[in-house]
């Protein structure tokens, strides 16, 4: 079965899953990352300084004593970078969130950030999927916490399970975009029912949106569908309607089609439009943005996983090592497809089984070019003998799409300025982002690991304004950012988007 290593909540259900269907070779809990950028690259800014601030869970970290509370933690973007020394780090136990920290919670498991209520900063939508709430085991919680000139704190509001029942997850899959094109914030949350909610834009301090729809995501029923619903959520605008579009990640066992089957669901002036749905290349993470700067949204999709089952029978479109496929957007929506392994042109290192290359991405213009670049993990990379230590690749986009040719630049801890050193199990790579976090129009490279054991870290690699560079380069710790140490808090190993 094609190795897997859930490193995200999304969650002890989807690890169940994962693991059943492709060898679960990671105890960590949950299974996805998510990636999405527009072709405008949103960032969040949660202080209204203009400058990009990074979000990021520490879902499995104590709090008060409670294994697996959870927190997230804001770093706020400055002229040099991203650090410890100018953040927000909050949990349940924070004034003003709704709940309280219990063991198990996950707060932070699953994140999405947008303006939800129109003041100018941008607020972050924190799930705690495994939270119990009233008799309901693992029914799930969900908050918004408000943006203000001080950054996240505790303010922010609930936004209950319509239709709550044990074992839902409420809000492990989130999304924000625009999807009506009102030029209000919408919010789309999913749960283990097949029903994904979306919540209209307009939120007030009160926590009443302007509205609420639902969608039923076009994921085929019967034995090959996923039970626990679809497994990330992305928005984009692929069509350049000026409407966010929704790609839904559905998880099925191999199919004609590939091991699992996503599916590309316009916005229109009446929401998201499931009748128009396309179904897509596989892939379990997704990121959308305009690599080839034709103004539509491109769709990047991680297919981490190998090109066989363990018994040896062949997965569709799928390669040694994970791939990433890439479908260009266009007025229609999504049009031609191409696949990016680590064997494809000059991309550096080599296809092997195993690798994970693929695992997460995301996009961001490091050069300042108005092509979005793209950064792919391979958090199962072996370096010289190192198991699973991780390495991500930075490939450049420009006017013909992503350039395998030249350009491409590579980092693990082993590299020259990056901080630490390639040690087994660090996965470095478990969750990627490309920011502009100093405000000089150029992305920024933040890279999560589960360095020491699960503790983790972020690693931040600065634009020098042509590329990534290790120039000032710094490792962000649990430690020094408030947060428990005590067993797994898997700090970095989800970054919001």
């Amino acid at each position: 079965m094609p190795k897997r290593h859930p490193h995200h909540v999304r969650l002890a259900l989807a690890t169940a899953t994962a693991a059943a269907l492709t060898g679960g070779l990671l105890t960590f809990s949950a299974a996805t990352a998510t990636a999405a950028d527009s072709t405008r690259v949103p960032q969040a800014d949660f202080n209204g300084d203009h400058i990009g601030d990074v979000a990021l869970s520490a879902h499995g970290a104590y709090v008060s004593g409670h294994a697996g509370a959870g927190q997230i933690v804001a770093l706020y973007g400055s002229a040099t970078g991203v650090s410890s020394a100018k953040r927000s780090t909050i949990s349940q136990n924070t004034t003003g969130v709704p709940g309280t920290a219990e063991a198990g919670d996950a707060f932070g498991a699953e994140t999405a950030y947008a303006d939800f209520n129109g003041d100018g900063y941008d607020d972050l939508a924190v799930a705690s999927p495994s939270e119990k709430v009233g008799t309901d085991t693992n029914g799930g919680a969900l908050a918004i916490l408000w943006g203000s000139p001080s950054g996240l704190t505790g303010k922010s509001i609930d936004v209950p399970d319509p239709s709550p029942s044990s074992h839902d997850y409420w809000g492990k899959d989130l999304a924000a975009g625009d999807f009506d094109g009102d030029g209000k914030a919408d919010l789309a949350v999913g749960s283990s029912a097949s029903t994904i909610y979306v919540y209209k834009g307009g939120f007030g301090t009160s926590g009443t949106p302007g509205g609420r729809t639902t969608i039923k995501p076009p994921i085929q029923s019967g034995t090959n569908d996923n039970p626990y619903g679809p497994l990330s959520l992305t928005a984009g605008d692929v069509n350049g309607d000026g409407r966010t579009d929704l790609i839904v990640d559905g998880f099925e066992t191999q199919t004609s089609t590939g091991w699992n089957t996503n599916y590309y669901v316009p916005g229109t002036a009446s929401g998201l439009s499931v009748a128009s749905a396309k179904a897509l290349r596989p892939g379990i993470v997704t990121g959308i943005g305009d690599i080839n700067g034709d103004g539509f949204g491109d769709i990047v999709s991680g297919a981490g996983w190998d090109a066989t089952l363990d018994d040896g029978t062949p997965i569709p479109d799928s390669a040694n090592g994970g791939k990433v496929n890439i479908t260009y957007g266009s007025a229609s929506g999504p049009a031609g497809t191409t696949g990016v392994t680590q064997n494809s042109g000059s991309v550096p290192g080599t296809s092997e089984k195993g690798d994970g290359f693929g695992w997460d991405l995301d996009m961001g213009d490091v050069n300042g070019d108005g092509f979005q670049d793209l950064v792919v993990s391979a958090p199962d990379e072996d370096i010289d003998g190192v198991t699973n230590t991780g390495m991500v690749t930075v490939l450049y986009g420009s006017a013909a799409g992503v350039d395998v040719s030249s350009g491409a630049q590579a980092f693990a801890q082993s590299t020259a300025g990056v901080p630490g050193n390639d040690e087994k199990s660090d996965l470095f790579g478990a969750d990627v982002k490309l920011d502009d976090v100093t405000g000089d129009g150029r992305a920024d490279l933040l890279v999560g690991s589960y360095e020491n054991a699960g503790n983790g870290a972020v690693t931040y690699l600065p634009s020098n304004g042509s590329k990534i560079t290790t120039t000032g380069s710094r490792s962000v710790s649990p430690s020094t950012s408030g947060v428990s140490t005590s067993g797994t808090p898997q700090f970095g190993a989800v970054f919001a988007d």
